[in-house]
Order: structure tokens, then C-alpha cells, then sequence
């Protein structure tokens, strides 16, 4: 397949903030390494899921890679073209191609604008707007697509005058009206009743197969990242442990970190049937004083003296699918 975006070695960290008298006190400033050297690359068509607990750098890595954030380091390339914070005009001609469908659909639409608005917005700030009733066209072509029909019904309506569902449609619209490539999508159903969430789900499949979007599909249940992905990366601490195809990653898991979130995954219970489950124990670490080694070792029920002081890095196990574990083949 051909690749739509390639992120490498993409870094993000922060200044972590303190009090005032601290912040003088102290000899140099704290940081917190939010993404710590990821490579991913995501191809033309595809639906790659990132997981992991909250804390683990999802949304950021979702931000930087759309270029939201200032403090990106590494190489982010669209379709093959490296893309520059400092070249205004590329990076909004690439926004055009990229955009984001965040959590909340009740706190990403603005309760005193009109839904009309909110979807033509970014065709207003691209200035792509020939008239009233090209505006009018367009955003009903897109509420269209997101699945709320008849959409005049929806053009002179507030989002208070919706339900979640149809909220999170109308995200998704105003993410469609300039006929993007590419789309974050962070936690996009977290907020839904379970009733609604299989159909935002189809509807972004939908979407992928007759408009051929990529998505970096961002969520910490894995279920739903088996449902939907073509690939998996699982993240900790600002690292990808595994990546690889959906089916290999779950039924043949090679982190112990993946086994811990698959193991948590609801499933029937077999009459008689035992079920050992690997659980985590112990809070994930603070981002700002990372364990040395592999991050891991702190929860993990496997770990040795090596996994303390040295890192693991991504290793091919078996075709595209990888592991950052010093164990990885005695998990297997």
C-alpha cells in the first residue's frame, strides 16, 4: 500500500509547570516527554488505531502530527512531502487535506452558532465560498455524508437542539466539507451511549471505503480497535511497545502490555470455564520521571534486571508486526 503519512522520530515535551517561588528555586526546568521518538506511518486507505491508557501520548501524537502543537521535533511528511511549521502556505494547504474529530461533541461545537455555521466554518476561514447558496450546497452535501438526512432539517438548528449522536455527525461534517485525506479521530464515540456508537463506527468505515480517508483512530479500548482497524500500535508513555496488523496483534500479542489491555477485553463466559487474566497493577509512572529502561518493568509481571537499565527497541517479530520487549519471543 501506498503511504499517506510517515512520522520520524516525532518528539513532543513540555515544560512541566510549578509554583512560583519553585520555579525560581530551581536549577533547571522539569519536562515532560509527552511523545519520546515515535515513527508510524499510516497508508493510503487505512484505519490505524492507537491505544493505551490516558497519560500514554495518544492525543498528542495526534496533534503533532496535524502540526497543532509548537514544540514538534522529527520528521512529519505528508504523501511523501516533508512537512514545515514555518511554510504557512504549505502547512494550510496540508490542513485542508488533515483534520480532527475531537472527544466531546458537546464542548467541539459552539452552542451560539447555527449548524449551518459550524459545518461551512472551514470553507469560510479557506475562503472557498463563492455565495450564500454555494455555502448552503456544500453543507448539505456534507451532513449528507455524515449521515443526517434529510440535512435542511439540520442547517437552522443550535447543537443544543441535538443529541450526542447526531452532535458527533455534525463534528464529523464540518470534518468532511473540504473533502480531506487523512483524519485524527480522538476518542470519538467515548462520549455516546453504546447505542450510537456502532453506527459512528460504520459510518466512519463508511466513509473510508467510498472516500478512500485514512484515519489515526485514537482510543484506550482495544475492542473497539479490533473492530475497526486495519492495524494496531499500542502506546505507553510516549512509545509505541507494538504494532502491527489487527488479527495478529490480538490473537498472538507480544507485549505484555497488550496482553494486559486484550485481557481486560469483555468476553463471554464459557459455563465451567476458567479464565487467567493478566491484570496491571500500580499506577502508570509520572511522564516526568520515566523509569530508566524499559518503562514497563514497574508493572510488569515478567520483568528481569535487564528490562531496568536497558530500553527495548521495535523488532520485527513476524511480517509487520513488531515488539519493544526483551521477552517478546518467550511471550509468543
Amino acid at each position: 500500500m501506498d503511504s499517506l503519512i510517515k512520522t520520524n522520530d516525532m518528539r513532543v515535551s513540555f515544560d512541566l509547570q510549578s509554583g512560583f517561588i519553585k520555579g525560581i528555586l530551581a536549577k533547571e526546568k522539569k519536562r515532560v516527554k509527552a511523545v519520546d521518538g515515535i515513527d508510524l506511518e499510516i497508508n493510503k486507505g487505512e484505519i490505524l488505531s492507537l491505544v493505551g491508557e490516558s497519560g500514554s501520548g495518544k492525543t498528542t501524537t495526534g496533534k503533532a502530527i496535524l502540526q497543532l502543537l509548537d514544540n514538534v521535533q522529527g520528521e512529519i511528511t505528508y504523501d511523501g512531502t516533508p512537512i514545515h511549521q514555518k511554510d504557512k502556505k504549505q502547512l494550510q494547504a496540508f490542513r485542508q487535506k488533515a483534520q480532527m474529530i475531537f472527544q466531546d461533541p458537546y464542548e467541539s461545537l459552539n452552542s451560539k452558532f447555527l449548524i449551518i455555521d459550524i459545518v461551512a466554518e472551514p470553507l469560510e476561514i479557506n475562503g472557498q465560498i463563492k455565495n450564500e447558496q454555494h455555502k448552503k450546497e456544500k453543507v448539505i452535501e456534507a451532513l449528507e455524508w455524515a449521515g443526517l438526512r434529510p440535512a435542511e432539517q439540520y442547517l437552522f438548528r443550535y447543537p443544543h437542539e441535538l443529541s450526542g449522536g447526531q452532535r458527533q455527525r455534525v463534528v464529523i461534517a464540518a470534518a468532511l466539507i473540504l473533502n480531506p485525506q487523512f483524519i485524527v479521530a480522538d476518542e470519538p464515540v467515548s462520549m455516546l451511549d453504546v447505542s450510537v456508537r456502532a453506527d459512528i463506527l460504520r459510518l466512519m468505515v463508511d466513509l473510508r471505503d467510498k472516500k478512500g480517508i485514512s484515519y489515526l483512530f485514537i482510543t484506550h479500548d482495544i475492542s473497539l480497535a479490533w473492530l475497526i482497524s486495519d492495524r494496531i500500535a499500542i502506546m505507553y508513555l510516549g512509545k509505541i511497545v507494538e504494532i502491527g496488523e489487527v488479527d495478529k496483534v490480538i490473537s498472538s500479542s507480544l507485549h505484555p502490555y497488550t496482553k494486559a489491555l486484550i485481557n481486560v477485553m469483555p468476553k463471554p463466559k464459557v459455563s465451567g470455564e476458567k479464565r487467567k487474566r493478566m491484570i496491571l497493577k500500580g499506577e502508570t509512572p509520572n511522564p516526568s520521571n520515566v523509569p530508566s529502561g524499559c518503562r514497563f518493568h514497574t508493572r510488569c509481571p515478567f520483568a528481569e534486571e535487564k528490562c531496568k537499565v536497558e530500553e527495548p527497541t521495535l523488532v520485527e517479530y513476524s511480517e509487520n508486526h513488531f515488539a519493544a520487549c526483551h521477552f517478546a519471543e518467550k511471550l509468543m
